[in-house]
């Protein structure tokens, strides 16, 4: 374990002179990196950071880089963060960058209580910009997104996972069928949501999480912002939980963006959902390869669920009118009741408790946060005793994959209805589209 505290300042006296640390604390959530807020004298702060060089060595890039691209949008006049220096290895805290602090929200559940009448504006706005740093600025390490490449690598990612998941070989498939022909490359954030941007009452001030941006279609970036996941519960206001698309596409035009084609848009709404659906099995596979022990990465991957929810939304148009009407199967029924010795369950249950009446209470910071994901993974566990819904499926996975079966084979949608229902229901009871889904198909 590193002196962080002891590091840190040696670091902020060579590119800030004598000044004091004070208020170093982890920020909450970070799905990849590590986020640590401090003050130095009388500035606040903010380091990004990845413990070793190791974690970085599936990056197409590194830190360093990732700086240099932030230094390039913010002289560009993006509202991105101030980077006033970039570690090196001497400095012995891994590798990443420390920026100032912007004081705003970023929270979506507070901002979205309230959003700020510009917002939606000001997205569409800033994405412009974002679109319009010349080529020339943007550091050469950043890559060139190949969309054919970039979907071979998602499919066998998916195949190396098990390739068990329907509703994943069924998004496949239709990204092949209807891959658009190349655009014209820009500079894309590749993470532009709700959640790594930063809020005050005049609306937009900071845009964060630059470590996905590589050059490539305008459309996935404006199509990531509005995917389901992202929208915090709001899933009737289909930007960023905000407002409505014509707005958004609108201010977007009017600040310079491309003129947005609706149907280049779903093919990267369908994509990204693929995407995140796949991100969150190799959470799971972080975890169960060491790279990453903590409860995080588990509870991560079952979000699966979600985007398999999320991606049969977006896909069940293609399915015959008479199957879109069939009523769905039954719903699995309710386990027994207990009686003898504790159940696996009932033992489960008990450590949940223990969790909420003991430890998180004591808990502060980061701590808590983790002792709240590890009551949401212990929550995940009792429904999944009492359900036993799984959502493997290799022989229809591999059907869908190939073609040789579609939606238009009667009973298929009704029944991949009911598992994604289902499943979601176990590890994400709580996600708006949910109960929005059960209504609209009367499951």
């Amino acid at each position: 374990m590193i002196d962080l505290a002891t590091l840190l300042s040696t670091f902020m006296t060579r590119i800030a002179g004598n000044g004091g640390l004070g208020g170093l604390a982890r920020l909450s959530g970070g799905a990849n990196m590590e986020s640590w807020a401090f003050d130095w004298g009388e500035q606040a702060y903010v380091l990004r950071r990845a413990p070793s060089a190791e974690y970085m060595a599936d990056r197409p890039y590194g830190h360093a880089d990732e700086a240099a691209l932030v230094m390039a949008a913010h002289a560009a006049g993006v509202k991105a963060p101030e980077v006033v220096g970039v570690l090196t290895e001497g400095d012995g805290m891994g590798t990443g960058y420390v920026m100032r602090r912007v004081i705003a929200e970023v929270n979506p559940a507070k901002i979205l209580a309230d959003p700020p009448p510009s917002l939606l504006a000001d997205l569409g706005r800033e994405l412009a910009r974002i679109h319009a740093i010349p080529a020339a600025a943007i550091p050469d390490a950043i890559p060139l997104m190949n969309t054919v490449d970039a979907l071979a690598e998602l499919k066998a990612r998916f195949l190396s996972y098990g390739g068990d998941r329907p509703l994943v070989a069924l998004a496949i498939r239709w990204c092949e069928d209807h891959l658009p022909p190349p655009a014209e490359p820009v500079l894309v954030h590749g993470d532009y949501r709700m959640g790594n941007v930063m809020v005050d009452s005049d609306g937009l001030a900071a845009v964060l999480d630059w470590e996905l941006a590589h050059r490539g279609d305008a459309h996935e970036d404006l199509a990531f912002g509005c995917m389901t996941v992202w929208r915090f519960g709001r899933i009737d206001q289909p930007v960023f939980g905000v407002g409505g698309l014509e707005d958004y596409f609108a201010a977007y035009e009017a600040a310079g963006g491309v003129k947005v084609d609706r149907a280049r848009f779903h093919f990267w709404l369908v994509y990204r959902t693929l995407w995140w659906a796949l991100g969150c099995l190799q959470m799971g596979q972080m975890w169960r390869s060491g790279a990453d022990p903590t409860v995080e990465r588990v509870v991560i991957g079952r979000r699966t669920a979600e985007q398999e929810l999320d991606l049969l939304l977006l896909l069940e148009t293609g399915a015959p009118e008479g199957e879109r009407a069939r009523p769905l199967p039954p719903a699995t029924s309710a386990s027994a009741e207990p009686a003898g010795e504790p159940t696996n369950r009932e033992i489960v249950q008990a450590v949940r408790d223990w969790i909420e009446g003991a430890i998180k209470p004591a808990s502060q910071g980061h701590a808590k946060f983790e002792a709240v994901v590890a009551m949401n993974a212990l929550g995940i566990v009792l429904r999944d005793l009492d359900a036993g819904v799984r959502a493997e499926d290799m022989e229809l996975a591999a059907a869908l994959l190939a073609g040789t079966t579609t939606l238009a084979e009667p009973g298929l949608l009704a029944r991949l209805r009911r598992d994604v229902l289902d499943k979601c229901a176990v590890d994400s009871p709580k996600y708006a589209a949910l109960a929005a889904a059960r209504a609209d198909w009367r499951g």
